[in-house]
């Protein structure tokens, strides 16, 4: 495979910046499992603060933090309310049914966000038939629905009538702070409407692994069990919660220039022959469809690889999703943009 020179596939694709890979080398290291790492307690106090819960746990992965709250919270046979794009339904290797014996239920929701009467008419009343509802869940950004934002007051008003239906809230806080970004709403406001909810630092904070889940201290006592079960837990696991630490201190508001470099590739997008942008781009995602080239996504990303070291996923049969991040600068726009208009121009030109 040709040498990627820009990697649009997702946020996951950053490295750790020189001052990130410096506080790594300094971190100050225990015992993570027997709680006397101090670097891994820092970083779960810093992250249970900011979004206003008792406590936190580190955790190697968002995909973990979902899966440890749902095996917490739910019991075999009870329902998982969520959107039909969410990744704890279509991403996560089926892990409702293997952890907590759970099942789905989906809402049609509008780019992922989805209404109090839409979840009021997704509960299935009593019935001794059926599964219970039990949790609903709330994925920020809307991940595969574009990077959509929830507004606070849909946050609020879909809490409030999960309260009222005796449900639990989670939150899949893995774009939790490119909302905070976006909108200049707090994390804390955000996540005052969930009982358990946790931030991926393997993201836009560009760390090389981990998300902390945070909650009461009831609920991180027994996802702490959940951890150990899965093999989640670690030793001298300080050196990568630094990285943590470094990037909620330094990371946070750099976020806005990758929602910038996301609506400018947006914009050059625009013009290009056969390729049609889905609506706003609202965080640092931008989705678009191929089918007017003539060349499948993955043709169409296949190519732009071997063109150009571009690379950009193909999500559906022409669905493409391009993601920004700390290593794609305004010069690494404008070169994919141009090398996706030269593809799309190059096969639109060929002789049928």
């Amino acid at each position: 495979m040709p040498a990627i020179e820009i990697d649009l596939y997702s946020d996951t694709q950053s490295k750790p910046t020189p001052e990130m890979r410096k506080a790594m080398a300094k971190a100050e290291v225990g015992d993570e499992q027997q709680g006397t790492d101090p670097t891994v307690t820092k970083l779960c106090e810093m992250t249970a603060e900011l979004l206003g819960k008792e406590e936190a746990v580190f955790l190697p992965s968002g995909t973990m933090c979902n899966q440890i709250s749902v095996a917490v919270h739910c019991r075999p046979g009870d329902e998982v309310i969520a959107d039909k794009t969410a990744h704890i339904v279509n991403t996560e290797g089926g892990g409702l049914a293997v952890f907590a014996g759970a099942m789905s239920r989906v809402i049609d929701g509008q780019k992922g966000v989805f209404t109090a009467a839409q979840l009021e008419g997704a509960v299935r009343r009593a019935r001794r038939h059926t599964p219970k509802p039990r949790m609903v869940v709330v994925e920020q950004t809307s991940n595969s629905a574009g990077g959509s934002v929830w507004p606070l007051q849909a946050v609020r008003e879909v809490g409030a009538a999960a309260r009222e239906k005796g449900l639990i809230t989670h939150m899949d806080g893995a774009r939790l702070l490119n909302a905070v970004v976006a909108t200049g709403v707090s994390a804390r406001e955000f996540a005052e409407p969930f009982d358990t909810l946790w931030l991926d630092l393997s993201k836009g904070l560009g760390c090389p692994i981990g998300a902390v889940l945070a909650g009461d201290k009831d609920f991180i006592e027994e996802a702490w069990q959940w951890k150990q079960r899965m093999g989640g837990a670690m030793r001298q696991a300080g050196i990568v919660a630094a990285a943590g630490v470094h990037a909620l201190e330094h990371h946070v508001e750099r976020m806005a220039e990758d929602h910038e470099n996301a609506r400018y590739f947006g914009e050059l997008l625009g013009n290009t022959p056969g390729v049609t942008v889905e609506d706003e781009v609202e965080t640092n995602m931008v989705f678009f469809n191929v089918e007017g080239t003539g060349l499948t996504a993955e043709d169409f990303r296949d190519r732009l690889i071997e063109d150009a070291g571009i690379r950009i996923g193909a999500n559906d049969l022409y669905r493409m999703r391009a993601v920004t991040h700390l290593d794609i600068s305004r010069e690494g726009i404008e070169r994919a943009a141009t090398a996706v208009l030269d593809l799309a121009r190059s096969n639109l030109l060929q002789p049928v």
